[in-house]
């Protein structure tokens, strides 16, 4: 019997000596990955007539370059025959050489096979293809070594083309939740429709990932306050549409971000690996993980030579009781604290909503927090929230204990009080749809480190250009002018850093942020995503709009 790859590979991790595959298969299977020589082999699991494995490949050296196949049941299934990319390769880190770490949000799925075919505006090309396209005409030292995906990876409350023909085609859409996805089955058709481009998927099988959900990989507004919480559980399909969203997440983005060690170490995934039908499990895993977020840990951190990366749930794990209102919880934030420290070259910070907004909409959003807790009153507080919910008034600033945690965690690592001083800390964040870098000065002076924030969103969901004026406005000091004044009448203190953008106006087409760490510098580049002129048929590439470097000072 013909086997089937259904979706991947996905390389998903890559340490010094080890990596991970994941693969989704038409049928319980062994998998079996091929690396010089060895094969590295696992047995399918089995989610309510689903089919997945994660191969973990260990024994490799350091700073290596394997070019990999995948067979199932023996039989091979990739690299797909006559393809017209290069065969899918492993590449193992090297601490003594130069780390390229490409990140990005918001990316809504489009129709395949689009990168060679240009059918579509620029405004709405796929920053992923065209990093992709890029690549292809680039030697391999070029090449990102990880590309971490901070949010909205898929659009729960939007969905792609082939999903919404998938609901349509089996269920009433004139019942809620209408076109939204409902259930686990439609999240499948989801990441289906995202990963299946031939061009993504040659990607995402040569470039390790790690990935964190955003609102929309659930709903829009997910978590943004305790009325919302109440509001959606009275809905009865609610309950279906957040179990699926955790058990697809779990298995489709979550188990990749550990390392073939944590893997090992995971009661929960071999749990899994073991039952006849892990799908009541994974369904009971998720419905606990909504209603007791402390239950389950989607943090994560990964280590790349000198630099550190921590990448904190900043949406599943939320306290949302008014008045005790944090972005995580307090032992979370101990885990952040534990892990975000001194003692690195360089320390990254994923969180996909941002710490850094516009002035402007920082003050609105603590105002709004403030109101909504009842500074002005009962009434206003209803209509607070009305507005909170609307204009999504949810980010960092909206949580303001937590926003003050983070800025006082910023400072005591650059004042060096957990380590020796990194020569950067960077804020990587996405979910606003448009791009910027922000250098942030902290209370302390002469700080050890270059602290800023890096935000790249979308890599393909384009604003309205009259958001874009908004947004625009929101950095200027006239625009800031009624909304500090709404937050300090509400009683709103002054944030203990200031920031300012370190360029003009943002930018707001599809862009890929790239990171370079090289020993001491720590160098951003942001790269707009656009059609190469005067070629037909017309192909994409990546534009570099923006480069700065992030060290500290004595490190420019």
């Amino acid at each position: 019997m013909e086997r089937k790859l259904i979706l991947g590979p996905l390389l998903r991790y890559a340490g010094e000596t080890d990596a991970s595959i994941w693969v989704e298969t038409g049928d319980a299977c062994e998998v079996e990955v091929r690396v010089d020589g060895d094969t590295h082999r696992s047995r399918t699991f089995h989610v309510y007539g689903h089919h997945y494995a994660i191969v973990c490949v260990e024994g490799l050296a350091a700073g290596g370059t394997y070019k990999y196949e995948v067979t199932l049941d023996g039989e091979k299934v990739w690299p797909e025959p006559d393809s017209r990319f290069p065969p899918s390769i492993i590449r193992t880190l090297d601490a003594k050489t130069p780390f390229k770490l490409a990140f990005g949000s918001c990316r809504a799925a489009g129709p395949p096979e689009t990168t060679m075919l240009g059918k579509r505006d620029e405004e709405d090309i796929d920053a992923l293809d065209a990093l992709t396209a890029r690549m292809l005409d680039e030697p391999l030292g070029y090449w990102p070594d990880t590309l971490l995906l901070m949010g909205d990876q898929i659009y729960a409350d939007e969905v792609s083309p082939g999903t919404l023909e998938y609901i349509r085609a089996h269920r009433d859409t004139d019942e809620p939740p209408g076109e939204e996805v409902a259930n686990f089955e439609e999240y499948t058709r989801l990441y289906w429709d995202s990963w299946r481009d031939p061009v993504i998927r040659w990607l995402l099988s040569t470039v390790p990932s790690a990935m964190i959900f955003d609102d929309h990989d659930v709903n829009d507004d997910w978590n943004t306050s305790e009325a919302w919480v109440e509001q959606m559980r009275a809905k009865p399909w609610w309950n279906k549409r957040i179990t699926g969203g955790f058990m697809s997440y779990w298995i489709y983005q979550h188990i990749g971000n550990l390392s073939p060690e944590e893997l090992g170490e995971n009661e929960l995934f071999q749990r899994i690996k073991e039952a006849d039908d892990a799908g009541p499990l994974l369904r009971d895993f998720a419905y606990k993980a909504d209603r007791e977020p402390r239950s389950v840990r989607w943090s994560f951190y990964r280590d790349f030579g000198g630099t550190r990366l921590v990448v904190v749930d900043s949406r599943a794990g939320r306290v949302l009781k008014e008045g005790d209102r944090r972005m995580v919880d307090e032992k979370e934030w101990e885990w952040v604290r534990a892990h975000a420290t001194g003692g690195f070259d360089h320390l990254l910070i994923g969180t996909s909503v941002p710490l850094i907004l516009a002035p402007a909409l920082h003050h609105l959003e603590s105002w709004n927090e403030a109101i909504c807790a009842g500074a002005w009153g009962k009434t206003v507080s209803r209509v607070g929230e009305r507005l909170r919910q609307a204009v999504d008034l949810e980010q960092w600033p909206a949580f303001r204990e937590s926003f003050d945690d983070f800025i006082e965690l910023l400072r005591s690592v650059s004042a060096g009080e957990h380590g020796p001083a990194p020569n950067s800390i960077t804020v990587l964040s996405g979910d606003v749809h448009h791009t910027y870098l922000a250098e942030i000065n902290l209370p302390t002076p002469n700080s050890g480190s270059g602290v800023y924030q890096a935000t790249c969103s979308p890599l393909r969901k384009s604003m309205s250009r009259v958001l874009r004026d908004l947004f625009r406005s929101a950095w200027t000091r006239e625009g800031t002018f009624i909304p500090r004044l709404l937050a300090r009448a509400a009683g709103v203190e002054s944030a203990k850093a200031s920031w300012s953008l370190a360029h003009g106006a943002p930018w707001f087409e599809n862009h890929v942020a790239l990171l370079t760490l090289d020993g001491p510098r720590n160098t951003l580049e942001i790269e707009k995503a656009v059609w190469k002129e005067d070629e037909s048929p017309k192909t994409m590439t990546l534009r570099k709009i923006f480069t700065h470097n992030l060290s500290r000072r004595d490190q420019k």
